[in-house]
C-alpha cells in the first residue's frame, strides 16, 4: 500500500499554484496517494497522513499566528516538510542576517523594527549605502511583492512613508540597495530538492520605476541555466541555513534567489524554503525528481515507524 502525502494549499491561492497538477501527476506514477488540502479546513484530520507538504498556503501572510499554530499542531501529528523549525525561520527575512553571519553574500539589509523614527532609519542607511541610485522596502514577513516599492534616492520623504505605514502595522522592515543588474538580467532563481540542483528560472524585474509592482505571474518566468558561481552561492546559502537549524539532513526543497551585484557577484536576495513556487512547468521531469526525493523521505518514515525485528 503506497504512502499516503497531503500537499498543502488554500482555496485561493491553489489556482496560481502551476507546480501542483505536475505533482500530483507525478506523485501517482510513483505510487503516492496524493491529496490537495487546505490548511484552512478544520475537518481535516491530519494525522492520518504519512507526511504533510507545504506547497501554496500563501494566505498565510493575512493570518501569520494561526498559520504558525497550524504548523505546530501538523508537526505533532505527523512529519511536515519543511520541518516547522525551517518554516519558523524562513517565513521571517531577519534570516538574511543569519546567512550573512555564515559568510553567505547577501544583499546588503537593514532591518527596522516598530517604534523606531522611520526617516532617521532611512537617514542611516542612505548614508551607509551612497552608492545606491534607489532602495527598496519591504516588510520581513510577505509574499507575492506585497507591500514591496521601490524608491529613487531622491524621494526619501516617500520611502520614509511607506516604511511608516508598515510599522505602523507593527510590521518589521527590510531596507536594500536596489541592485540595478536585475533590470537586465532578472533574478536567477535555482530550485534543489533533497541537497541537489534541480533547475532554474529566470525572473525578471517585477519592481518598477514608477513604483508600481508586477504580478508575478507565469509571463514573468523563462527557462535557465544556472551559471556555477551561482550554482556554489545557492548551495553555500542552503548548506548555511542548514547548519543554522542544525538540520540532520538536507531540505527536501528549497529555492534561492539570487541577484548579481555591481561587481557582477551572485548574491542572495531571497531564499524560499518554506512554501515556495518551484517552476516545475519550465523543467522536464522536474516534478518526477521532487517526487523520487519525496519517495525517499516517507521511506524514511515508514522504516522508523515498523523498524525490521
Amino acid at each position: 500500500m503506497g504512502s499516503h502525502l497531503a500537499l498543502v494549499t488554500d482555496e485561493t491561492s491553489l489556482a496560481i499554484d502551476f507546480d501542483m497538477p505536475l505533482l500530483l501527476d507525478a506523485c501517482g506514477a510513483a505510487g503516492i496517494k496524493a491529496e490537495i488540502c487546505s490548511w484552512r479546513d478544520p475537518d481535516i484530520e491530519w494525522d492520518r497522513f504519512d507526511a504533510v507538504l507545504l506547497r501554496s498556503p500563501w494566505s498565510y501572510v493575512e493570518t501569520l499566528p494561526q498559520f504558525l499554530g497550524w504548523c505546530e499542531y501538523v508537526a505533532d501529528v505527523t512529519p511536515l516538510f519543511n520541518p516547522l523549525s525551517v518554516v519558523r525561520w524562513n517565513l521571517d527575512k531577519h534570516y538574511l542576517a543569519d546567512l550573512a553571519a555564515s559568510g553567505v553574500p547577501v544583499v546588503p539589509s537593514c532591518f527596522v523594527a516598530p517604534g523606531t523614527d522611520p526617516a532617521a532609519a532611512l537617514r542611516a542607511f542612505l548614508a551607509r549605502h551612497e552608492e545606491a541610485a534607489e532602495i527598496v522596502v519591504k516588510p520581513t514577513v510577505g509574499a507575492y511583492s506585497r507591500n514591496v516599492q521601490r524608491f529613487a534616492r531622491s524621494q526619501p520623504a516617500e520611502a520614509a512613508a511607506h516604511i511608516a505605514r508598515l510599522l505602523d502595522q507593527q510590521q518589521h522592515v527590510i531596507l536594500q540597495p536596489y541592485l540595478s543588474a536585475i533590470d537586465h538580467d532578472g533574478e536567477t532563481d535555482l530550485i534543489h530538492f533533497d541537497g541537489v540542483y534541480s533547475h532554474a528560472i529566470r525572473k525578471r524585474a517585477l519592481l518598477l520605476p514608477d513604483g508600481t509592482v508586477d504580478e508575478p505571474t507565469q509571463d514573468a518566468r523563462t527557462a535557465r541555466e544556472a551559471a556555477e558561481d551561482e550554482r556554489a552561492v545557492a548551495t553555500a546559502a542552503l548548506n548555511a541555513a542548514a547548519a543554522h537549524l542544525k538540520l540532520r539532513e538536507p531540505l527536501l526543497y528549497g529555492r534561492v534567489d539570487l541577484v548579481r551585484g555591481a561587481e557582477g557577484e551572485p548574491m542572495v536576495l531571497e531564499l524560499e524554503l518554506c512554501e515556495p513556487s518551484l517552476s516545475m512547468p519550465f523543467s522536464e521531469a522536474s516534478a518526477a525528481r521532487f517526487t523520487r526525493a519525496i519517495s525517499r523521505r516517507l521511506e524514511e518514515i515508514t522504516q522508523k515507524r515498523s523498524p525490521q525485528q
